[in-house]
């Protein structure tokens, strides 16, 4: 299959082509097809799927297509599209695709997000926009400040919803739900589909498609994945050896902390090796010039934590390190999926000390299989790792029948005030003799 059997407007094909694709990934063909005849979407995508534009492309076209039929004009701070996102870096990379496949559309876009001054996003906003990405805290800094509306919105896509839960944004997704027109087609992309993403999606989608193109834990089959077994000393040395003896010309590192990428970034320059780190504490400014300049080249080593990488886009990245292994074993595989996309071959080593034994037994037990362990002459430890073995998968336990609330006469539950609250001072209610479970 090929872009143009997607029934794209020629301007969009013409701005996808200029990109150098041709071909669409399996998300985009699933995805474009269901957006462009105005369903709603539930997707499971990982990053580097290409689900970006899975989204983007199809919305660009129905939303230049609705004008020109409608010959509607934006009323000021109106939306017609509103993308969400969970981190600052993603959507700047969301505008930047809207940006590129849309320029030949007569489209108005832009970005918001916290950080950096609130004005000149304000001034953007007063003529009203066609797509406006966000981050949750900033649109709704912007609401209370009623610099955007929504009575004109069209469509809503939630991108990266699993982590914007992780995030902790689901109280100001809820809220901004509550100020969004009702009919509305909605987008909605995770990685996973976990119990609280389909709570979440219950109340967003409307008679969905679902659409699941990788399985969770599964990692790009042209990236090849090893262990270097060492000593937690020995990391940065071992990372500078890498680095220089294998000529690693572009190579994103892991750091489990923000205190620890400022220190390996720094570690790295004194022995002459450009680098940069990035995470929460760091300015989006500075954020968004060391991923610049690391895309450029300018910068050959990049040192970021989990939660400020997400969003990294970076065409045929051939290298990821993991100088601390993930707490959490699904980040492994978001990690090492910023290389080896597209088919382009690329490489992911992780450095394990015989303390994150246990970890790396979660992260192999989590994608089934048992990596490859390199050792590199200088650097080998007092203390073995184990020989690994991988745990059978969990079998989830069913969920127990909730017990009825008993009720008084005037509706009141047992036990509580009319406001639901267990009364100061007032003794627990007697337990009743436990019932087994009904069959």
């Amino acid at each position: 299959m090929n872009f143009s059997e997607l029934k794209l407007s020629p301007k969009i094909e013409t701005a996808v082509a200029e990109q150098g694709y041709t071909t669409p990934t399996p998300i985009q063909a699933q995805a474009i097809p269901a957006v462009l005849q105005g369903r709603d979407i539930l997707a499971a995508a990982q990053t580097g799927t290409g689900k970006t534009a899975g989204f983007t492309l199809p919305m660009l076209q129905l939303l230049s297509e609705k004008a020109l039929a409608s010959g509607q004009h934006l009323k000021s701070n109106q939306v017609r599209a509103l993308v969400l996102t969970p981190t600052r870096e993603l959507a700047a990379q969301v505008e930047e695709s809207v940006n590129q496949y849309g320029k030949h559309l007569p489209i108005r876009s832009t970005v918001v997000f916290g950080g950096v001054k609130i004005n000149p996003q304000m001034m953007k906003l007063r003529g009203g926009v066609d797509i406006l990405v966000a981050t949750p805290g900033r649109l709704m800094d912007l609401f209370q400040q009623r610099a955007v509306k929504f009575d004109q919105l069209e469509i809503l896509v939630l991108d990266e919803a699993d982590r914007m839960l992780d995030m902790g944004f689901i109280h100001d997704i809820r809220r901004i739900l509550k100020l969004l027109p009702s009919k509305r087609q909605n987008l909605m992309f995770s990685a996973t589909f976990s119990d609280d993403i389909r709570s979440l999606a219950k109340t967003i989608v409307h008679d969905p498609i679902e659409i699941s193109v990788t399985p969770k834990n599964a990692a790009a089959k042209s990236v090849k994945q090893s262990v270097v077994p060492c000593e937690k000393a020995q990391k940065t040395n071992l990372l500078i050896d890498l680095v220089k003896t294998r000529d690693w010309h572009q190579v994103l590192v892991f750091s489990r902390t923000k205190h620890g990428a400022n220190r390996i970034a720094t570690k790295l320059l004194a022995k002459g090796i450009s680098a940069a780190a990035i995470h929460g504490n760091k300015s989006q400014g500075a954020r968004t010039k060391a991923l610049a300049q690391f895309k450029s080249g300018e910068v050959q080593v990049l040192v970021a934590t989990d939660i400020a990488a997400r969003g990294i886009d970076i065409d045929q990245l051939p290298y990821v390190v993991n100088f601390d292994l993930p707490n959490v074993s699904e980040d492994y595989v978001h990690r090492i999926g910023r290389t080896g996309r597209a088919g382009a071959e690329g490489e992911a080593v992780s450095f394990v000390t015989n303390d994150e034994f246990p970890l790396l037994v979660d992260v192999e037990s989590f994608i089934g299989k048992i990596l490859d362990r390199v050792e590199v002459k200088g650097y080998n430890t007092t203390s073995p790792l184990p020989e690994s073995r991988l745990r059978p998968a969990k079998a989830k336990k069913p969920k127990k029948p909730k017990k009825p609330k008993t009720q008084h006469a005037d509706g009141q539950r047992s036990g509580e005030n009319r406001r639901g609250h267990q009364p100061n001072g007032a003794a627990k209610p007697v337990k009743k003799p436990r019932r087994s479970n009904p069959q």
